[in-house]
């Protein structure tokens, strides 16, 4: 070990809490079934690592010192609860297995154990995406809540009562066994997807933060497709995901400014990329069985067309999402459909489309009101659509996105 400074702890602390959060607390719960306790043993060991590290220095490994720290945690605290005779097995499965080898090849597996827990029937489904998302990757309940419209302290509260579910209710740390992964499976994509969304919202992925939960939601979806290659929906959601990443460095103008997919210059795209992504959706409609992130992909597929033809064929994009809604009639899903629907039937058929939705539900979707103020805006509407776009502005946490609704001409 070093002397370190203040900085460099906190440096190295932001790193390790960043990257390696979700899958300390996976391989700590995956042996005491314990996800609240898991994370309180690591919230304890980063708290000593505030007073160790700037005495002692930043340890070579400081993911494998917080996992031994929090490991000892989770010993006291079993010994301290009366319980060793018969929490015994975990004892003895903890005390020879911090090497740091068993860190590098038991992480991943350890991770995507821990996502189709979280996905067990016996947890109220609705909470199986948030659970992954602060569990598994490490999120808090703000940026959660962020992602569902709801404020962060009714999801805070959710999310204990989910991890009090998994404990008291002794749900086994495994991975179900093929018949039962149809039941798990389709939170597992939903947890990942999301994951890349809020990594994606995130300054438009530009930072590093964002740019870090967008790799690993794809790094996910990968492990994942080496588990099920059968599973056409797997590779849907990958390829959706990679057509998105393709676009990434087209997202920002030279000074940071936001440029709609519209105006992207394609050019800027990661061809290999989109030549991955194509490859797994051809190899996904194989199956016969098309599903909501195939036909997602398939949206982006047609997006990134215009890289050859120069056009983007809204019709097809709006049937698309037409199957979509179908199967996932989700606020995004209909708010893009409106848009696409707008492009290829008129401003007027795309505004029924917002106006079916129910205002209840939209009142705090950006999205929505961005797309509302556009389509009354080219109908001549502009009191209404001024109105929107201020909806708009306060509804927008980017601040390049809001100085390009600000900078709209109305």
């Amino acid at each position: 070990m070093r002397v370190a400074d203040e900085k460099d702890v906190h440096r190295t602390m932001e790193r390790v809490a960043r990257e390696s959060y979700g899958r300390l607390v996976a391989y700590l719960s995956s042996h005491t079934r314990d996800v609240a306790g898991a994370e309180d043993a690591l919230s304890e060991a980063l708290i000593a690592a505030l007073t160790v590290w700037p005495r002692d220095g930043v340890p070579r490994n400081p993911e494998a010192w917080l996992l031994t720290t929090a490991r000892h945690s989770l010993i006291d605290f079993i010994r301290h609860q009366q319980v060793v005779l018969a929490s015994e097995p975990t004892l003895l499965l903890f005390k020879g297995n911090a090497t740091e080898a068993t860190l590098a090849t038991k992480f991943p597996d350890e991770r995507l154990k821990l996502l189709f827990v979280c996905a067990h029937p016996a947890i109220d489904p609705a909470m199986h995406t948030p659970l992954m998302l602060q569990t598994v990757l490490g999120l808090d309940a703000a940026r959660i809540a962020g992602a569902f419209l709801i404020p962060p302290k009714t999801m805070g509260q959710r999310l204990v009562r989910a991890k009090t579910k998994i404990r008291d209710g002794g749900i086994r740390f495994e991975i179900p066994q093929d018949h039962e992964l149809p039941q798990r499976l389709d939170a597992v994509l939903e947890a990942i997807y999301a994951a890349f969304g809020i990594g994606w919202d995130d300054m438009a992925g530009t930072d590093q933060p964002g740019r870090d939960l967008t790799e690993e939601a794809v790094w996910l979806a990968r492990v994942l497709l080496q588990l099920k290659s059968e599973e056409a929906e797997v590779r849907g959601l990958l390829a959706l995901m990679l057509h998105c990443e393709a676009r990434r460095s087209a997202r920002r103008g030279p000074k940071g400014q936001y440029v709609p997919l519209s105006e992207h210059d394609p050019e800027q795209w990661s061809l290999p990329l989109i030549e991955e992504a194509e490859r797994h959706l051809a190899e996904a409609a194989k199956h016969g069985r098309s599903g909501r992130f195939q036909l997602e992909a398939a949206i982006q597929s047609v997006h990134a067309e215009r890289a050859r033809s120069g056009r983007i064929d809204w019709a097809a994009i709006a049937l698309f999402y037409g199957h979509v809604i179908r199967i996932s009639p989700t606020l995004g899903t209909r708010t893009g459909y409106a848009a696409a629907i707008a492009e290829a039937k008129g401003p007027e058929a795309g505004l029924a489309v917002l106006d079916a939705m129910e205002l209840d539900l939209a009142s705090g979707y950006q999205p929505y009101w961005a797309v509302r103020a556009h389509l009354l805006q080219r109908l001549g509407k502009m009191p209404e659509a001024l109105d929107a776009n201020h909806r708009a502005i306060g509804l927008t946490e980017d601040p390049a996105v809001r100085e390009f609704l600000l900078q709209k001409r109305f």
